[in-house]
């Protein structure tokens, strides 16, 4: 398993995110606090909210070009 986190400014990049990860056949989730939601939901990651660092837990051990994929929603 590997985890990050993640930020999402705007609608348009949680679009770009979900359009990202569904190319992958990892199960994955997105979390802030107590609520989880599947990192493969739209509606699901608005739920978390905008400009808010959640923690992305993928539930693979060899996910390198998903995380290439992702980088530019890690957030430092």
């Amino acid at each position: 398993m590997n985890k990050f986190k993640v930020k999402f400014k705007d609608p348009e990049e949680v679009v770009d995110f979900v359009n990202r990860v569904e190319r992958y056949p990892f199960a994955m989730d997105l979390s802030r606090g107590s609520v989880v939601v599947d990192a493969k939901s739209l509606l699901g990651i608005m739920v978390l909210g905008l400009n808010q660092v959640v923690s992305l837990s993928i539930y693979a051990d060899e996910c390198t070009q998903l995380c290439q994929d992702i980088e530019k929603f890690i957030a430092i």
